[in-house]
């Protein structure tokens, strides 16, 4: 058995939900939204340069994609419409995106509730001390 990681084969785009199709090789096929991609984005400017750097997204839920642009055979970067366009998402951390996607939105969520954070832009969180 190998483990290597399955070769994507094809992107959809689905603007009206707000959601891209990732389909792979092995059959495998993950529907990711666009704040999903954006919190999770493999940039610095998110994952900060080392464990325990990394950086909580705020305000994504209607962040929009202006843009998606292929990296050789290997990777694509989405320029987002808040103007973040970095990070190179490369098929092997798609799938492992998608893979994990209920885990790792999981941590998301419990994240902003422990920073008193929120998913929309228009929403401030005030934590009372109750």
């Amino acid at each position: 058995m190998s483990t290597s990681t399955p070769a994507l084969t094809n992107i959809k785009v689905r603007k009206g939900s707000r959601c891209i199709d990732f389909t792979f090789d092995n059959g495998d096929l993950f529907s990711l939204t666009f704040e999903f991609l954006r919190v999770h984005s493999p940039s610095a400017e998110v994952k900060g340069h080392g464990p325990g750097q990394e950086i909580l997204q705020v305000g994504k839920q209607d962040v929009g994609i202006k843009a998606i642009n292929p990296v050789g055979h290997y990777a694509m970067q989405i320029d987002f419409d808040d103007g973040h366009d970095s990070g190179l998402y490369s098929w092997s951390y798609l799938h492992e995106l998608g893979a994990n996607h209920d885990a790792l939105w999981a941590r998301y969520l419990d994240a902003l509730d422990a920073a008193g954070a929120s998913r929309d832009p228009q929403v401030q969180v005030i934590k009372l001390g109750l």
